[in-house]
């Protein structure tokens, strides 16, 4: 799971380590067959779905697919599950939710 600091950057600055973390999420997410294979897992929902399921209407070859899921299972943002001989990919929304957190701006 991606640790995300405790509030906004603008409430007090982050350490490295937490820097790093939220960079590797934010790096996931710039690149958008990924950004839209991490909105196709999202509606998914809580029982998510196989690479099967995910790479159809996506114009990259399957290895592609599985490279991209590779990124953004290993920077925090999605989760998998085996279901037999079969994986399952999940968003992590509290890992999204913390990377949001960051940058939300308050005006209090």
């Amino acid at each position: 799971m991606l640790l995300i600091p405790a509030g906004p950057i603008g409430v007090a600055p982050i350490d490295t380590v937490a820097a790093a973390l939220a960079a590797d999420g934010f790096k996931a997410l710039a690149d958008p067959v990924r950004l839209r294979l991490l909105s196709v897992i999202a509606c998914c929902g809580d029982q998510g779905g196989c690479v099967c399921d995910l790479s159809s209407g996506f114009t990259v070859t399957g290895p592609t697919i599985s490279h991209h899921l590779k990124v953004l299972r290993r920077s925090g943002l999605v989760r998998t599950d085996r279901a037999g001989n079969r994986i399952n990919y999940r968003a992590d929304f509290a890992a999204l939710n913390g990377l949001g957190l960051l940058l939300i701006h308050s005006t209090d």
